[in-house]
């Protein structure tokens, strides 16, 4: 089995923010594939299907524990899974990546991101991380917490939307790819896609 985990903040006021991207990608995979309705479980939403080019189910997981309590619910769901870490991918805003870029890896460090700081304590760091761009607001002020929350906190702006929206499609339409083991392919669908 896989687990595919988005990571944000609940809510309507959060749902267009930059730090929710990583639902987004969740969404646009539930969207495009045969999944069944989000449930409540987990402290989360979720939901099970299958994704064309995948033999084994797939659990779509969206915490609704706020970012920095993320780890619980996905550690939840693991478990009552039996899914490995391996078999764990997690899409999350980025703010070293520019918009619309997308970098992947396995295990590392949080990044100062508190939604993975806090699935590393419950978990671990060997699951897969995709981390999709949102750009920084001020790289030569990369310590301004305050101008990097209320950046992260707001809303993509038009502009943005224009080139994350069809990225999040392409995200959706090859992730069977990422699952097969083929990560720079995925990448560069992505990369290609988003270039046309």
């Amino acid at each position: 089995m896989w687990l595919l985990v988005g990571l944000g903040n609940p809510g309507s006021k959060y749902q267009d923010n930059r730090h929710n991207i990583g639902f987004m990608a969740v969404d646009e995979i539930h969207r495009h594939f045969a999944f069944g309705v989000w449930k409540k479980k987990f402290q989360a939403e979720m939901a099970e299907g299958s994704i064309k080019g995948i033999d084994d189910k797939v659990v779509l997981l969206k915490p609704q524990t706020y970012m920095n309590l993320s780890g619980g619910s996905v550690q939840a769901a693991a478990q009552f899974y039996k899914i490995p870490l391996s078999n764990i991918f997690v899409f999350h805003d980025e703010l070293d990546i520019p918009p619309a870029k997308v970098k992947i890896k396995q295990g590392g460090g949080a990044g100062g991101h508190n939604g993975i700081k806090s699935i590393d304590e419950h978990m671990g760091q060997n699951y897969w991380r995709v981390r999709l761009g949102i750009g920084h607001p001020d790289p030569q002020a990369p310590d301004k917490s305050e101008i990097v929350s209320n950046y992260v906190l707001s809303d993509f702006s038009k502009a943005d939307c224009a080139i994350v929206e069809p990225l999040l499609d392409k995200c959706a339409e090859h992730i069977a790819l990422l699952l097969n083991g083929k990560a720079s392919d995925y990448i560069n669908k992505l990369v290609s896609n988003n270039q046309e």
